[in-house]
């Protein structure tokens, strides 16, 4: 279950949420030659990266920061652009720019701190911008319940387009990260615990602003989509038709 798009198109351009796309992206591109060798990537990501251990003895705050814009491959970095692409530019519309980046801050370090509560003598670094972009996704989540999201669902041979609410879709990633957390052994490589943190920080963080729009007014007025006409995407791009893969 993938999403593509959502049907929420902001008012402005969202420079900052591409700016942090472009410095995940030269980040990333900075670091491949560390890939050339897996002891000195580890070594470079136990320096730059949030290592729960190092923070339980005083050291290595600066990963709190750094963390958040290091990614351990292509796959990581794109899926995790991807949604942030996706969900970061309605917030950026409704915070502002300061307002945004440093909510965007905040839900990595909080995401960073949920998953150091989690195991906080792990010496496996983490990185990687989900804890921050879950803060993203629980911030939509709370203003933006029923904004239709087209989501790639693929089983076994069929692939499928299907817009779904964005409750919905949140709700499932959010879900998972919780059973996965709870099943993870700690040998999985995935920090599902920061990626829930975030979600909930996010959650949190965004309550100020939703309060001010109206709280429970505001989703009365708009029913919890987005206060303005959605993007005019063709209603075949939403449908469509199952096509078997090879």
């Amino acid at each position: 279950m993938f999403p593509l798009r959502d049907h929420n198109p902001s008012t402005r351009t969202p420079w900052l949420t591409w700016a942090l796309i472009v410095v995940n992206v030269v980040a990333f591109l900075a670091t491949l030659p560390e890939f050339q060798s897996e002891r000195r990537l580890y070594l470079f990501f136990l320096e730059w990266g949030l290592v729960p251990a190092r923070i339980m003895a005083g050291e290595g705050w600066h990963g709190f920061l750094t963390s958040m814009f290091l990614h351990g491959g292509w796959l990581h970095l794109l899926g995790n652009m991807l949604f942030l692409f996706i969900f970061g530019d309605n917030l950026e519309d409704e915070m502002g720019r300061p307002g945004f980046l440093a909510f965007y801050l905040a839900s990595g370090i909080g995401a960073g701190l949920l998953q150091i509560a989690a195991d906080p003598q792990s010496v496996v670094p983490m990185v990687g911008a989900s804890g921050a972009i879950a803060g993203v996704m629980g911030g939509y989540l709370l203003l933006h319940p029923r904004a239709r999201v087209d989501v790639l669902f693929i089983i076994v041979v069929f692939v499928r387009i299907v817009p779904v609410p964005a409750w919905l879709m949140l709700a499932v990633w959010l879900g998972l990260q919780f059973v996965n957390g709870l099943a993870d052994d700690g040998t999985g490589g995935v920090a599902y615990w920061a990626h829930a943190g975030g979600f909930v920080v996010g959650l949190v963080l965004a309550l100020p602003l939703w309060l001010r729009l109206g709280g429970p007014a505001f989703w009365s007025r708009t029913h919890g989509t987005p206060p303005h006409p959605e993007t005019a995407w063709s209603s075949s791009a939403s449908r469509v038709p199952r096509v078997p893969r090879r």
